[in-house]
């Protein structure tokens, strides 16, 4: 963030509250290189952070009260006591910093109060973790003004126990790490299980390629059914096959599997789908730090196929946007996030990223639907205090 951005931000927050904040916080949201769903499995994900930040300006409090405000949205602050927060009390966006706050009292940390003031250039339901980055800025920020000496795998932890028991939605901790850990010029390679990484470099435009993200404009939601129901069948799955999760089904073994589920095609779908995007997120590793980069691209549309066949997840637009862009000589693409809307990935040569980003945009437009917004995703630093 720039230096004018970041006055802009100061400044909203002391047209607010009437005083300069402590500081200022920055977190990014992220695109999914591979690993679709197999973070609630213990499985293997490749995120990378975007430029696209949330930022926060942030001054503690010692009243138990909890102001916050978003740049935004507008209207005025809201205000919460934090003795009376509470899991699922709060439908609003609030719910996802003052789900941090509620993390962290209810993890022991004696925080009395802030006022925040956010503003976040993370397109919103494209599945982009824009909730959480708003959470990962907070926590960060607050973890800096009470010294709690958290570091970022801890910070990620509470934030996805805030989104999973204060807002209600059931996700992994995928979004949080990516926030909390990632580095500029690396994907970040993340075993969920035990939150083990490795940052591996990941600098396309080195090799004369690029990443494209194609927001479809189709918005999702993780609190909604769908997902959850995707998360209760492969535990139910995990369950039938007697493991802890479907990670401790190797890929050698998944016809085994599939036979003892005969009877239950839905959970077959779903071993399936985690147990070959385990092995396809290995791959790309080997292939990336093989220095074969381009080979990356079979396996992302592999990807999206079995999220399309196996989970079930993509759209007509998000199918629209890969098989356009492969027609159009795209290496891969895939869907990207959680799925039923959102954004996808296309893996091009950069002297190819002009006649991709038209043909995809052409068929939209054929197609009746709503103009994708197209960018690049160049990898980018995680969290971070700006001031």
């Amino acid at each position: 963030m720039g230096a004018a951005a970041q006055e802009q931000v100061r400044g909203g927050f002391t047209a607010r509250y009437g005083a300069e904040p402590d500081g200022i916080w920055a977190a990014p949201g992220r695109v999914n290189l591979i690993g679709e769903h197999t973070d609630y499995n213990d499985g293997f994900v490749m995120p990378f952070a975007l430029p696209h930040q949330a930022v926060a300006a942030v001054s503690r409090r010692a009243d138990g009260v909890l102001r916050l405000h978003s740049a935004d949205i507008g209207g005025d602050p809201v205000e919460l006591r934090v003795a009376d927060l509470a899991p699922e009390s709060d439908r609003s966006w609030t719910a996802y910093p003052s789900g941090v706050v509620w993390a962290l009292r209810e993890a022991g940390h004696e925080i009395t109060g802030a006022d925040v003031h956010l503003a976040s250039t993370v397109p919103s339901g494209a599945g982009l973790s824009s909730s959480a980055a708003l959470e990962v800025v907070v926590a960060l920020a607050l973890n800096d003004l009470y010294g709690l000496g958290l570091r970022g795998r801890q910070l990620a932890r509470l934030c996805q126990r805030a989104e999973n028991v204060y807002v209600g939605a059931p996700v992994g901790i995928m979004d949080q790490t990516a926030a909390a850990c990632c580095e500029a010029g690396h994907a970040l390679f993340l075993d969920t299980r035990d939150l083990a990484q490795r940052q591996i470099p990941f600098d396309l435009a080195a090799e004369g390629m690029r990443l494209l993200v194609v927001d479809t404009q189709v918005k999702h939601s993780h609190s909604e059914g769908e997902y959850g129901k995707r998360r209760a069948g492969c535990e139910r799955g995990a369950a039938l096959l007697g493991v802890a999760a479907l990670r401790d089904v190797a890929v050698d073994e998944l016809d085994a599997a599939l036979e003892r589920l005969a009877d239950d095609e839905e959970a077959q779908r779903l071993v399936r789908h985690i147990v070959t995007e385990n092995a396809r997120v290995e791959r790309v590793v080997a292939l990336l730090e093989a220095g074969d980069t381009r080979a990356i691209g079979p396996v992302l549309v592999a990807g999206h196929a079995s999220l399309r066949d196996d989970f079930r997840i993509s759209c007509p637009e998000l199918d629209l946007v890969v098989d356009t862009a492969l027609a159009s000589g795209a290496l891969g693409a895939r869907m990207t996030g959680g799925g039923f809307g959102g954004s996808a990935i296309v893996l091009v040569e950069a002297a190819d990223v002009d006649g991709v980003t038209k043909a995809v945009e052409g068929a939209f437009a054929d197609a009746g639907f709503t103009a994708p917004r197209v960018f690049e995703a160049v990898p980018s630093a995680g969290a971070r205090r700006l001031a």
